[in-house]
C-alpha cells in the first residue's frame, strides 16, 4: 500500500478495535493528515480529553501505520477537543457561591475514602483555595474526629432573613457533619428517606459563603444517599477511591459505572489508589505491594479516566487522623507532598472537565434498575 493521505484516511475508516466491532475512531475524527518524507502527522478531534485516551489513540495509530507502511515510519499526533453541543438545563439549583462540587465515593468500605476526602480538603486549602466539606456518610460520620471537632456543634445565623447553619471551620476548611448532632457512640438507625432528608439539610441549610471547592464525602456503595445527591445538586464531578486489590477494584468499577449511567451522567474526574504500597522506616528504598500492584492504575486505563494519585500506607496518616490533624498538614514530608500533588491533579482534572464539558445537570431519577 502506498503511503499517501487517501490511503491513511481509508485505513482509519476501515479499522475496528480487536475486542469489538467499534471503529477505531468511533466518536472522534481524523481532521488532517500531513506527510513529510518518513514522518506522518495526524490531527485528531476527540471527545474524551483524558491523557489516557490520548495515549491510547497515539499508540494505536502508530501501531496501525507502522504495520502497514513499515516500522521505520515516524508518527506524530495532535489533538483538539470536540466541543459538546448541548443545551444545559439545570433541573436542580446550584449552591450559591460554590464553584465546584466534587463527590468522593467508593464501591466498598474500608478503602480510606474519608481519609482521602479529609486530606484532599486540607491540601486544597493549603493551595489557597476556599474549601468546604460535607460529611455525607450519615451512618458513620468520622470527620469530627479527623478535624478535632468532636463535641462541637454549628451555630444558627441569620442570612437575609433566613435561619442558616454556620459550618464549623478548622485548618481553613468549612465543614458540616451528622456527627455534630449525635453522640460519639450513638448508632444512627434510619431508613433511606430519613438519611436523604438529613443530607439535604446539611447541603441547603448551611451557609457556605464563597467556595472554590465543596468536597462531599459519600458513604460507601451505590444507594439512597448517592441518588439523593445527584437529584439535589448538579455535581461538577466524582472521584472514586479504591485499593489495588481485586475485590475493591470490582466495587470501584461499579461505582464508576453508577456515575456514568445515562440517568445520572456525572463526569468521573479520576480514581485514587489508596494503600498503594508500604515503605518500612528501616528500608526507605523498599516498597511492599501488600494489596497488589497498580490495580487502580490499570482500572483507570481500562475505563479511560485519570489516575489522580497512588497514596502509600503510612502509619502517620492513621495517627494524624486519630489525632484530629490530617497528614496533609505536615510540612514537606513524603506523605504530605503526596496529598498536595493529589490535590493539584484534582484541580487540573476539574479545570479540564469545566473547559471541555457542559455543566452537570441535577437529575430526576425515575428508574434506577441495575444501579445497586
Amino acid at each position: 500500500m502506498e503511503l499517501n493521505k487517501k490511503n491513511i484516511e481509508e485505513l482509519f475508516e476501515q479499522t475496528t478495535l480487536n475486542e469489538s466491532n467499534e471503529k477505531l475512531l468511533q466518536n472522534d475524527s481524523l481532521l488532517n493528515v500531513q506527510i513529510f518524507g518518513n514522518e506522518v502527522i495526524l490531527d485528531f478531534e476527540i471527545s474524551n480529553p483524558t491523557l489516557q485516551y490520548k495515549k491510547k489513540i497515539e499508540g494505536l495509530s502508530t501501531q496501525l501505520l507502522q504495520k502497514k507502511f513499515g516500522e521505520e515510519l515516524k508518527v506524530k499526533t495532535n489533538f483538539s477537543i470536540k466541543k459538546v453541543e448541548k443545551e444545559v438545563k439545570i433541573q436542580g439549583n446550584p449552591i450559591p457561591g460554590v464553584k465546584n462540587i466534587i463527590a468522593v465515593s467508593s464501591g466498598k468500605g474500608g478503602v480510606g475514602k474519608s481519609t482521602i476526602s479529609a486530606n484532599l480538603s486540607v491540601a486544597l486549602a493549603k493551595l489557597d483555595y476556599k474549601v468546604g466539606l460535607i460529611d455525607a456518610d450519615i451512618y458513620g460520620p468520622s470527620m469530627p474526629i479527623m478535624f478535632d471537632l468532636v463535641g462541637e456543634s454549628p451555630k444558627a445565623i441569620d442570612v437575609e432573613g433566613k435561619k442558616k447553619m454556620q459550618p464549623l471551620e478548622n485548618y481553613d476548611v468549612k465543614m458540616v457533619s451528622m456527627g455534630f448532632f449525635t453522640e460519639l457512640n450513638q448508632a444512627i438507625v434510619w431508613r433511606g428517606p430519613m438519611a436523604s432528608k438529613a443530607l439535604n439539610q446539611l447541603i441547603w441549610d448551611s451557609h457556605w459563603g464563597e467556595l472554590d471547592y465543596l468536597i462531599i464525602d459519600l458513604p460507601p456503595g451505590t444507594g439512597d444517599i448517592h441518588l439523593s445527591l445527584v437529584q439535589a445538586i448538579p455535581l461538577t464531578g466524582a472521584i472514586v477511591v479504591s485499593t489495588p486489590q481485586d475485590i475493591a477494584l470490582a466495587d470501584a468499577r461499579k461505582g464508576v459505572n453508577m456515575f456514568k449511567m445515562d440517568s445520572i451522567d456525572v463526569p468521573v474526574v479520576g480514581i485514587v489508589e489508596n494503600m498503594s504500597y508500604f515503605i518500612p522506616e528501616d528500608l526507605p528504598n523498599k516498597k511492599y505491594f501488600i494489596f497488589g500492584k497498580n490495580g487502580a492504575k490499570n482500572l483507570a486505563e481500562q475505563l479511560e479516566i485519570n489516575l489522580l494519585a497512588q497514596i502509600p500506607i503510612v502509619q502517620s496518616v492513621r495517627e494524624a487522623s486519630d489525632a484530629g490533624r490530617p497528614a496533609a498538614l505536615q510540612n514537606d514530608t513524603p506523605i504530605s507532598n503526596s496529598f498536595i500533588n493529589f490535590a493539584k491533579e484534582v484541580v487540573k482534572a476539574v479545570e479540564a472537565r469545566n473547559e471541555n464539558l457542559p455543566s452537570t445537570e441535577a437529575v430526576k431519577i425515575t428508574n434506577m434498575k441495575g444501579c445497586s
